[in-house]
């Protein structure tokens, strides 16, 4: 991973400080198939997932299409907006409706995610922003449903599960070691197998 630094923006996201963020974001220019992220007022690139990590969010994709209503969609390259962050995420997957994903722009409010997941990597940096970061960016945007897929947990692939924001800070409503089940609720209600997903 590189990373470029962008300049600590007083008030963060307030008037043109949050502009220049977003101008920053979408001018960076990445090689093909690279995540570009704003996390904690921080240019962050990431290089193309690996299969495996591919092969997960694909897995996870399918069994959640099953239970979404038809006017939600599932996006893998969608923007969410944190302004009170300083940030702009770009998860795995997020659940949204597809109104809220449909018009002008790049990105969309991260309180409107009806499910964000990340899928951690090899690279350390940006496994502890998706377990550290992330963790704390979603919850204090309010985004109800935080499914974290660790396979590089110590050694020990967990599926982590946040919910219920509020102050800020979620609780985790269930944690699961790979080949344990973990359960989505409503309005998901979907038990997923954890076992499914590989490990390297």
């Amino acid at each position: 991973m590189s990373a470029l630094t962008v300049e600590p923006v007083p008030g963060q996201g307030q008037g043109q400080d949050w502009d220049d963020i977003l101008r920053i974001w979408e001018e960076t220019d990445a090689p093909e198939g690279c995540k570009v992220e704003i996390i904690e007022e921080i240019v962050t690139v990431s290089p193309p997932p690996s299969k495996d990590h591919n092969t997960t969010a694909a897995l996870l994709q399918r069994r959640l299409y099953t239970v979404i209503p038809e006017d939600w969609e599932i996006y893998q390259t969608l923007g969410l907006s944190l302004p009170g962050r300083g940030g702009i995420y770009i998860p795995d997957l997020v659940v949204v409706d597809r109104a809220t994903a449909s018009g002008p722009g790049n990105t969309v409010a991260a309180e409107d995610a009806r499910l964000v997941v990340e899928i951690t990597s090899r690279a350390n940096a940006n496994a502890n922003h998706d377990r550290v970061s992330k963790v704390n960016g979603y919850a204090k945007a309010g985004v109800a449903l935080f499914l974290l897929l660790d396979p590089w947990h110590s050694g020990r692939p967990t599926a982590t599960l946040y919910g219920e924001p509020e102050g800020g800070t979620y609780r985790v409503l269930a944690t699961v070691e790979y080949g344990g089940r973990i359960s989505l609720p409503e309005p998901f209600e979907l038990d997923l197998d954890t076992g499914v997903f590989p490990v390297s």
